[in-house]
């Protein structure tokens, strides 16, 4: 059984126009957010055994908060390959994982986050900024990863009713 998060960066700053698109920072919600989100799945007991994340100034602070909230220890697995990765670019990032881990964390971007859990699981909705979907897979190797076994498990996104 191995099992997937996707995990959209939170909302970024557009404010300073001159600013590369990789380098955008994340705003005030997106600073919020991002730990918000991180205490959801503390509360889960949700604990990757590795975080692949994308190198872009957005998805590592999202990264950094979420992990500061898990208390995850590891080290983050920085893949340059998850920034405006396609469906096929990313499909071979999770084909890729080392079977060792059972529970991996992907923070990246749309649209190829939003691809793949389409592909995946027929998820028709867009992953919002720090939205997490969760899926499960009934197989023993990442490679073995398929339309025909996964199965979607939750979807979390900071404007959903906790009440």
């Amino acid at each position: 059984m191995k099992k997937l998060y996707l995990i959209r960066h939170a909302k970024s700053d557009w404010s300073n126009p001159s600013l590369d698109d990789f380098d955008r920072p994340l705003n005030k919600r997106g600073k919020k957010n991002a730990p918000f989100m991180g205490e959801i799945l503390h509360e889960k007991n949700i604990h990757p055994d590795l975080i692949i994340s994308s190198p872009a100034y957005r998805a590592r602070e999202t990264t950094k908060k979420i992990a500061k909230k898990i208390n995850y220890q590891n080290e983050v697995m920085y893949n340059e390959n998850i920034y405006e990765a396609s469906l096929k670019t990313i499909l071979e990032i999770v084909n890729f994982i080392d079977d060792e881990y059972d529970t991996v964390f992907i923070v990246g971007h749309n649209p190829g986050l939003n691809m793949l859990a389409f592909y995946l699981i027929e998820f028709n909705e867009n992953l919002p900024t720090a939205g997490i979907l969760e899926i499960e897979f009934d197989c023993e190797s990442w490679r073995e990863v398929k339309k025909k076994n996964a199965k979607f498990v939750s979807f979390e996104y900071p404007k959903k009713d906790y009440a």
